[in-house]
């Protein structure tokens, strides 16, 4: 798939320069390689339900560790997609909770998931062919 420079948000002039369109893809490309990373993923896939804590998270979320799991949520956090509240008990609680943005993300992300469990059947039939294939 060719991306256009018309084809990004806010762009429509075909005459940009290719430092511009380069510039364009670039900023496209730190933003899905942030949501399109596994362990973002999950965790927005588990926020989309309601707010958590961070243990709560580390145990849905089977095999990702305490440090990536903060550097996930931080990552989040930065991107304006998840929202962190210290509560001020003892010992402090921390809730993580998708933002207005997170939210619409989740929306996308778990039409995602839906297309690729439909899909799945046919995406190995598809892969065991390729590796037949491959073989010979």
């Amino acid at each position: 798939m060719k991306l256009e420079h018309s084809d990004l948000p806010g762009h429509s002039d075909v005459t940009a320069s290719p430092d511009a369109l380069h510039n364009d893809c670039r900023g496209v490309a730190t933003v899905l390689s942030r949501v399109g990373d596994k362990w973002s993923v999950l965790v927005i896939m588990m926020l989309g339900e309601r707010p958590r804590r961070f243990n709560e998270l580390k145990r849905m979320i089977g095999g990702i560790s305490q440090r990536m799991l903060t550097l996930t949520l931080r990552g989040l956090e930065r991107d304006g997609l998840v929202t962190r509240t210290v509560f001020p008990t003892v010992p402090p609680r921390v809730d993580y909770e998708l933002t207005d943005l997170g939210r619409g993300l989740s929306t996308t992300v778990k039409e995602l998931g839906e297309w690729a469990k439909q899909h799945l059947p046919d995406i190995e039939a598809a892969r065991q062919s390729f590796d037949r294939r491959s073989a010979e």
